[in-house]
């Protein structure tokens, strides 16, 4: 029987070969998304953050945060200091339903009214604080404050605001008030903050990445291979860098993955809200993993392999199988009695052999998802690497997300093929603590040192010249 279920499982299994070679073509996608002329044909995007620094651990002082990315949004304030990144205080605020669809101007003067009373509440007012804005939605980032929202997502369809600057609508909700300001603000991608909140804790973290609902990455390049940027030339021997999001989601959706696509990733993309788009990121998230197993579940069933041949018209439905179940089955202690009673309320009978078989899937699926990770992850630190002409190289990854963060095994997997697939290289990893919130005080911190920092440059040239000029006289 076995012998017969692992033949289906087969079209999962990805020898370290194969990884390589899917590890070889996103290196060259990478370079598509960087390229000044092939960037916006690139499946994976790279986009640009200008966040051109990590933390040094000088940072202080206080933020505020705003994370906006569903039907709810945060504001908190947030102190910094040598030891610590501390929320002081938080507030969740809800976005009714009405107002996701109606005008960008109802929702941002919402937002504005919510800050206002944190900042009242929180004895702020009066204080022009530096704020970090994370916005997760499909934006282009202009500069660290300018985006432009490309569309909404999540149900948010506010006129208005597509193709327009979202720090811009913010600020301008907020002058409509008239009785707070902020100070400077800092657009942040939530994988970019999940990289500086744990960039604060560990200064070699130069790459963040999220394996949760959705799956993402960015990390720390060079910017002479940031093509795509005009106006940042870089001086001969200057090692500038800028945070770029890979957007690795997309890794897949020119065919380039074809050869690794099953039946089930087919039929999970082909009913999906978009189909072709986010090929990567369906073979690996949270969003995608649970319905795989559903699917190969159905299957196995139809060909007798599992429950005597009797499906259930739960398993038959889409989206019962939830991804948590797999974190639940694959539980060293308590897996059998779990698997149970997740198969018992989707109305299956299982017996011994039953059980086996739906663990052994489980596992088959989430270790595919490690593997692909862990092949993506590799090409950055390998990328790194090269760039920086190294021999050896050591860093830190800040991760966050419930699959890595979850699952009993997922991340041991993915540290264990990564450092097979770039031996030369000692990674580290961390889990981020509130990369939305505190990622994005960090990102705002990190901003107002380095404009403090070609203030005094600045000033001193000043004065370098005014010498040179009494020394003329």
């Amino acid at each position: 029987m076995e012998t017969k279920v692992q033949k289906y499982l087969e079209c999962f299994h990805l020898p370290l070969e194969k990884l390589q070679e899917i590890s070889a073509r996103l290196k060259k996608d990478f370079n598509r998304g960087l390229g000044k002329h092939t960037h916006h044909r690139a499946a994976v995007k790279m986009l640009p953050t200008f966040v051109t620094a990590t933390p040094d651990g000088t940072e202080k002082g206080d933020f505020l945060a705003l994370d906006l990315g569903g039907t709810n949004f945060r504001v908190l304030h947030i102190r910094v200091n040598e030891d610590e990144q501390r929320v002081m205080k938080s507030q969740n605020c809800a976005i009714p339903q009405e107002m996701m669809v109606g005008t960008g101007e109802q929702l941002f003067d919402h937002i504005a009214a919510c800050l206002g009373e944190f900042v009242n509440s929180q004895d702020l007012k009066g204080q022009t604080l530096p704020l970090g804005f994370t916005f997760s939605f499909p934006c282009e980032q202009k500069e660290i404050d300018k985006s432009i929202l490309i569309r909404w997502t999540k149900g948010f369809n506010c006129s208005g605001v597509e193709g327009e600057d979202v720090v811009k609508l913010l600020k301008e909700a907020i002058h409509r008030r008239g009785d707070y300001d902020i100070g400077s603000v800092a657009m942040v991608n939530d994988t970019v903050g999940t990289m500086m909140s744990c960039g604060y804790k560990d200064q070699s973290c130069e790459i963040g990445m999220i394996i949760g609902t959705g799956t993402n990455a960015c990390y720390m390049e060079e910017l002479k291979n940031v093509k795509r940027v005009e106006g940042m030339e870089v001086k001969e021997g200057e090692n500038r860098r800028m945070c770029i999001n890979t957007e690795w989601g997309g890794f897949g959706d020119d065919g380039a993955l074809k050869d690794i696509l099953t039946e089930y990733d087919e039929e999970v993309d082909r009913t999906s809200i978009n189909p072709g788009i986010h090929t990567f990121e369906k073979m690996i998230s949270g969003m995608y993993l649970g319905e795989i197993v559903r699917l190969v579940l159905v299957k196995l069933t139809q060909e007798k392999l599992l429950f005597n041949g009797e499906t259930s018209k739960a398993l038959l439905t889409p989206g019962t199988f939830e991804t948590r179940f797999i974190s639940e089955i694959e539980k060293e202690d308590k897996g059998v009695e779990n698997t149970k009673k997740i198969l018992a309320d989707l109305g299956l009978t299982s017996n011994a052999v039953d059980l086996h078989i739906v663990r052994l899937i489980c596992d088959t699926i989430s270790s595919r998802s490690a593997r692909l990770c862990a092949a993506a992850l590799a090409t950055i630190v390998n990328r790194i690497r090269v760039n920086r002409k190294l021999d050896h190289l050591k860093t830190t990854v800040g991760v966050d997300g419930a699959v890595y963060r979850k699952h009993p095994n997922f991340s041991e997997e993915l540290q264990d093929m990564v450092r097979r697939l770039a031996p030369q290289c000692d990674i580290n990893f961390i889990v981020s603590e509130d990369g939305s919130g505190k990622g994005a005080a960090m990102v705002t911190a990190v901003a107002q040192r380095l404009a403090l920092q070609s203030r005094l440059l600045e000033d001193s040239d000043g004065e370098d010249d005014d010498d040179e000029e009494e020394e003329d006289n």
